[in-house]
């Protein structure tokens, strides 16, 4: 299997390239040249198929001849050895509970994956493989989570100051060892440029082996198909259309579940359910696609205003609008709509929505009364709500409790390099042995 840049300017490369290097070349972002189609069998009988069969599956299909069959069988059941309930919350909408992991968060499947692939690829090598991650939340815990003490592998988080949850700080400062948590003054599009900078800086390419973990890299984007595949099987035989509503900041989450579609998973639609950095729903509704700054909201890891994979979805569609509102529809919430919608759905149905969650059990609401055929929605819930706990008991007037897994987080030292929104900064503390 071959990977190419959006960009379209640099030749293809084999997956361990496109994994350690991160970023292409030319600045694009890596997509297999050729995107797998799955046997009709397989798809038909996913219902009869556990997490870790569909997974190894749908990886087979990528990494083909780059993993040995057992190592990626290996590695398949260590990374996803929590559960991902589907869950009914009310007639025709289920949560994807995505939060049964080590952090307690969506982003444990692909940086589990992730961390495993790239310890396999740099088997051996003398140098040590220095990965960047810019996070608004919960992307930066779990690849400190995946990482943490893997041999030859230094970490370095990129997190906005004052701008993730003390909780989500917790999980991403708290590490020591082989991780860094630098806090930038600034936004998470502040971070996101400067893990862009670092990787295209030919200085630095030449010095350091340097890749990212954001869903910029493909290792991370590719087990964001798992779910998809393991959701539909079980709604599968209920026979009705299957919509999935995906909260949605940087996009990865929701490419993920493109690439499962595109691999013949017979996706009704897709919604892309966003807070008030809304850049991809107004691009639906107006056919402009115009990022814009960030804008601080209760639903913080959403916060992006320039988001990295609207250039795969480009890639997806052959940049045509009416491919994109074919397969996606986009609905945008306020924080006073987030807050309403967590306060309702737990009196009336009992079920805890995180506000992530609540935007997207929102888009899954919506869609489903403005739809004129009968439906089964999933919305991803992708972070425990006690990572928001100032934020969900402000709202619900309660207190909510906290896992035991959690709370150890906040009682652990902080560890954090602060710096500026400079690249000659962040160029020196890379630099560094």
């Amino acid at each position: 299997m071959l990977y190419s840049s959006t960009s379209r300017q640099t030749t293809h490369v084999p997956l361990e390239k496109a994994v350690l290097k991160g970023l292409a070349e030319d600045g694009g972002l890596y997509m297999p040249a050729s995107i797998p189609v799955l046997p009709p069998a397989f798809l038909e009988n996913l219902h009869q198929l556990s997490l870790q069969e569909i997974a190894y599956t749908v990886a087979s299909a990528f990494l083909q001849e780059d993993v040995p069959a057992q190592v990626l069988k290996s590695l398949v059941e260590e990374v996803l050895n929590f559960e991902i309930p589907l869950v009914r919350v009310e007639k025709d909408i289920y949560s994807l509970e995505l939060f049964h992991g080590p952090t307690m968060a969506f982003k444990d499947v692909g940086a589990r994956f992730m961390s495993r692939l790239m310890a396999y690829f740099t088997r051996g090598k003398n140098e040590a493989l220095k990965v960047i991650v810019a996070t608004s939340g919960d992307t930066g815990s779990a690849v400190a989570a995946g990482f943490h003490q893997v041999p030859g592998i230094q970490v370095y988080i990129l997190y906005p100051k004052g701008k993730v949850s003390p909780l989500q700080q917790m999980q991403l400062t708290t590490w020591g060892d082989n991780i860094t948590a630098i806090e930038v003054e600034g936004t998470f599009d502040d971070c996101q440029q400067l893990a862009k900078q670092a990787l295209a800086d030919q200085e630095l390419s030449r010095r350091h082996l340097l890749t990212s973990a954001n869903s910029i890299n493909i290792a991370r984007l590719i087990p964001q198909s798992f779910y998809y595949f393991y959701a539909y099987g079980q709604l599968q035989r209920q026979g009705k259309p299957v919509v999935f509503s995906v909260p949605s900041g940087n996009f990865g989450n929701l490419t993920g579940g493109l690439l499962a579609a595109a691999m013949g998973l017979p996706v009704h639609r897709f919604i892309a359910a966003t807070n008030a950095n809304d850049v991809v729903p107004q691009y639906l509704e107006t056919g402009v696609y115009t990022p814009r700054p960030s804008m601080q909201t209760i639903s913080n890891a959403m916060d992006v205003g320039s988001p990295s994979n609207y250039a795969r979805m480009e890639a997806l569609f052959s940049g045509e609008l009416e491919q994109f509102r074919r397969c996606i529809a986009g609905y945008t919430f306020t924080d006073e709509e987030t807050r309403k919608t967590i306060q309702e759905v737990y009196q009336r149905n009992g079920y805890l929505l995180d506000p992530h969650g609540a935007v997207a059990y929102s888009g899954a609401r919506k869609f489903l009364s403005q739809t004129k055929e009968p439906a089964v929605a999933v919305f991803l819930e992708t972070a425990h709500p006690a990572k928001f706990r100032e934020v969900m008991e402000e709202t619900l007037g309660e207190a909510i409790a906290i896992p035991a897994r959690l709370q150890r987080f906040a009682e652990k030292q902080e560890h954090i390099v602060p710096m500026q929104n400079s690249f000659e900064e962040l160029k020196s503390i890379l630099s560094k042995a």
